[in-house]
């Protein structure tokens, strides 16, 4: 027989052998009749000795609790621990699905019965605290300087995410630098249990953004990447007939200016959790600042509210031009987005003015956004463009994709100021320091027309390296510093660093040369293409393996 225990310790059944007890009550001892009272002999007065149960002083209670609350530590930190994240990705992926299931079909109660489910569910918050302690940020406190660092801060944050109650703290704002701008981009950093929160919302409302989504939006969506824009961009305007005017747009201030009343209005998810999101306030310097717009930097969140605020902007531009066709002409109008910048092609220039632009302007304007002036202009195909620093040029009917001069001014740039700051530092370190950046930029780029610009970049790190080489060894000739930091490798002379370690090993790390990158054509991901959406899972499935092979 089963038995089942409550709070109070009490079992469900009743006793197997009720005898026991009444035969104890019986034989227990009685008090004297006269009313005097035992005096205990020992440590055991009679309340224990009737009892049967010792009476502990307080440092043995104080022991107790504290082995008692030692044991609640590893408890919670083996809970953490023993968390199995395959079964836990798989069953919020499943409940995801669900919900993209049922937007397609158009059951929006229950899409909000699934979202309830999913934010509710054990698993979906102990990823959300795993994503939070696992990022970047995870050493950055917010307001209140909370970091979760051990097993069991994360176990008590799984069991602290509340629905109802909920208050957002407000926001830490710093100032970071903007690029080719003097200004500094405004940068808020939530509290770690709000960022937990918002990446458990997060995960109810990504399945219904990419279901509604623009087929080529790109911008901060799982499987998409600015490879994927720069591609579709080729595809649109390689062919001899492509489009020839190009609409190159920013959106100013996206972040900062996006109309709450339209968020809390059209966004899908729980209002009162939206709202604290949104009016927490920031803390700057020390000073208190409310929030009447936009929607802060540096939430997890963040992205995906920018993204559905700016779905949309596809159709609204087709049906302002009134179709692919226009009196038997081509309109050839087609949206490219990724995040708030985006590009619109055409075959004239007086489409792109007269009907395109006012209702992009209209469309913004619902959001409480507006173009920015400054980065918005209209371009012919053959002066060429900026997008996502790389620059997009016709020559005749040859469409050359490079890099854009101010990404190689950017990073020689910044190569220069990684090697002017260590000086004096081992150049094992100063190679370790160099190696990501050059790998990592050649990289974003090894798709399109690079060639000769990596040869170009290696050329001026040479120069960098050459220079800083002398500068050290004043008193050594050239042959003498060639041999000692550059070896004849194979095909090229690679600067390199060789140290030996305590244990007599010799090690070799070479500098990372972009030459030696091959250039590989990117497939582009299908703009219909919804991770969440059950009839595509076959087409991820593909693609993730593709990437796993490198093609």
């Amino acid at each position: 027989m089963e038995t089942r225990e409550y709070e109070s310790g009490r079992s469900e059944c009743p006793g197997v052998t009720p005898g026991i007890g009444a035969a104890t009550r019986s034989t227990r001892k009685r008090r004297p009749a006269d009313g005097a009272r035992r005096v205990p002999t020992s440590g055991r007065c009679s309340v224990a000795r009737g009892s049967g149960r010792t009476l502990r002083t307080g440092k043995q209670r104080a022991s107790r609790g504290a082995s008692a609350r030692d044991g609640a530590t590893v408890s919670l930190a083996g809970e953490w621990t023993s968390i199995d994240w395959r079964k836990a990705k798989a069953q919020v992926k499943r409940l995801q699905i669900r919900i993209a299931k049922a937007v397609e079909e158009g059951r929006w109660g229950r899409v909000k019965a699934l979202q309830h489910i999913l934010t509710h569910s054990f698993h979906a918050k102990a990823l959300a605290v795993r994503r939070v302690t696992s990022n970047k940020g995870k050493k950055t406190p917010g307001v209140d300087g909370v970091v979760w660092k051990t097993a069991r801060e994360k176990m008590e944050a799984v069991r602290s995410i509340k629905q109802r109650g909920y208050r957002a703290q407000p926001l830490r704002r710093v100032r970071i630098p903007k690029r080719n701008s003097p200004k500094k981009r405004p940068l808020s950093i939530p509290c770690m249990s709000d960022r937990a929160v918002q990446a458990v919302h997060k995960m109810g409302l990504d399945p219904i953004a990419e279901t509604l989504a623009d087929p080529h939006s790109y911008g901060f969506r799982g499987f998409r990447s600015c490879r994927d824009a720069i591609a579709q961009l080729f595809a649109l305007l390689a062919k001899r007939f492509s489009p020839c005017w190009i609409l190159e747009a920013d959106i100013e201030g996206c972040f900062d200016k996006i109309s709450h009343s339209w968020l809390l209005r059209f966004i899908p998810m729980k209002r009162h959790i939206l709202h604290q999101w949104l009016k927490a306030g920031y803390e700057e310097n020390g000073h208190p600042f409310p929030t009447e717009e936009g929607t802060p930097q540096g939430g997890i969140a963040s992205p995906v509210l920018a993204n559905m605020t700016l779905d949309g902007l596809e159709a609204a531009i087709r049906n302002a031009v009134g179709g692919e066709r226009v009196r038997g002409q081509r309109t050839k109008i087609h949206l490219v987005r990724y995040a708030d910048d985006f590009v619109v092609t055409a075959a004239s220039r007086n489409s792109l003015v007269e009907d395109v632009l006012p209702a992009i302007e209209a469309f913004l304007r619902e959001r409480g956004l507006n173009l920015s002036k400054m980065k918005t202009r209209i371009v012919h195909i053959s002066e060429g463009f900026d997008f996502l620093s790389q620059t997009l040029r016709k020559f005749g009917d040859k469409l050359i994709i490079r890099p854009a001069g101010s990404a190689v001014k950017s990073l020689l740039a910044t190569v220069r100021e990684q090697i002017r700051r260590m000086r004096s530092a081992p150049v094992k370190d100063l190679v370790g320091k160099l190696n990501p950046i050059l790998r990592g930029w050649a990289n974003y780029h090894r798709h399109v027309v690079s060639s000769e610009t990596f040869s170009y970049i290696d050329w001026q790190v040479f120069q960098m390296l050459w220079r800083w080489a002398r500068r050290r060894h004043r008193k050594k000739n050239s042959h003498w510093i060639q041999n000692r930091y550059w070896r004849v490798i194979p095909g090229a002379n690679r600067f390199t660093a060789a140290w030996r370690e305590k244990s007599g090993k010799r090690y070799t790390l070479l500098l990372f040369r972009m030459a030696d990158l091959p250039i590989r054509r990117h497939v582009r991901i299908k703009g219909s293409a919804n991770p969440y959406s059950p009839s595509w899972q076959d087409y991820f499935a593909q693609h993730v393996a593709r990437k796993a092979l490198g093609v």
